[in-house]
């Protein structure tokens, strides 16, 4: 390729931040939940990287761009039928097996969102600010990649708290700074629920709770397991082993295995379905809340039985 930017590219990151900033000199895009990936395409030929460095072009074999010669910041996602995206879909993707590939591409394709421009023709634009390689991204964006939403208030901007993943907040005037959290910050999507304490899973040091397994009643009655919390404090973790101690079952419970999670011992230890926590939580997947929960308070207010699945929804 005869690009002004040859990979690696690192991809500039965003800060984390709890609300989204009111002044002026912001503009503001909607948070993806897919794989961050920079696209060099030279004439037909296309070379995906991803955020850490690694190719990602033979798993999306589907993905196309208007031939050229650019480099695009953006995120590979898999639609799903209610907008969202599926992110567990887009992670089977991931397989040594070019057959497998082949047939996940022509039944879940993916998509490329473009949000910045890097380099054009010859020129890079990393030292530009947002706004003009975002006016230059607007001008070169064509066929089956497609341009993210932008707004210029934080008022404009709320409802992707609500029905996307977050909030991407970029300074107008900032430069592009590969693999540097600057001129951007992102406020994720936070939700609310109540949940069944189903058990807990031991922390790293003896003595401690690692973790609180969480279940929630479906519509036949069972109790289902969606997740975990953590975040404990040193103090709350040791605590926490009397606390629940009266509970105890005397039985252990197994946590789904995943790709995620190989290699790590998932058994808990297992409770009666009688304690109710109200957990934040940010993203769920495929009915299971996959990045975690944090305790905000214990409920002994609530009833187990009203801990429903339709809040997940």
């Amino acid at each position: 390729m005869a690009l002004p930017l040859t990979t690696p590219v690192l991809p500039q990151l965003a800060r984390p931040r709890a609300t989204l900033p009111e002044a002026d000199g912001w503009a503001f895009e909607p948070k993806w939940d897919g794989f961050r990936a920079i696209a060099f395409v030279d004439g037909e030929e296309t070379f995906l990287q991803s955020r850490n460095a690694k190719t990602l072009s033979r798993y999306f074999p589907e993905l196309t761009f208007a031939p050229g010669r650019y480099v695009l910041d953006g995120e590979i996602v898999i639609h799903g039928p209610d907008g969202r995206q599926e992110f567990d879909l887009l992670g089977q993707r991931i397989h040594p097996a070019a057959s497998r590939v082949a047939r996940l591409a022509a039944e879940t394709p993916a998509t490329f969102v473009a949000f910045d421009l890097l380099a054009r023709d010859d020129e890079i634009l990393l030292e530009h600010g947002y706004l003009e390689r975002r006016a230059a991204l607007q001008e070169l964006i064509a066929g089956a990649v497609e341009l993210t939403p932008m707004v210029r208030s934080a008022g404009e901007a709320q409802h992707w708290l609500h029905d996307a993943e977050g909030v991407i907040a970029k300074e107008i005037d900032a430069p592009y700074r590969p693999g540097e959290r600057a001129g951007m910050v992102k406020v994720k999507r936070v939700r609310t629920m109540d949940a069944v304490v189903m058990g807990w899973r031991p922390g790293k040091a003896e003595g401690t709770v690692g973790a609180l397994i969480l279940g929630l009643y479906d519509d036949t009655g069972a109790l289902r397991e969606i997740g975990h919390s953590s975040g404990f404090t040193a103090r709350e973790k040791r605590e926490l082993v009397e606390r629940l101690r009266p509970y105890e079952t005397g039985e252990r419970g197994s946590g789904e295995p995943s790709r995620w999670s190989a290699g790590r011992d998932l058994q808990w230890v297992s409770l009666r379905p009688e304690l109710v926590v109200e957990v934040s939580f940010d993203h769920v997947s495929d009915g299971r809340i996959r990045h975690g929960a944090k305790v905000a308070r214990w409920r002994e207010d609530k009833a187990p039985q009203e801990c429903t699945i339709d809040q997940l929804a």
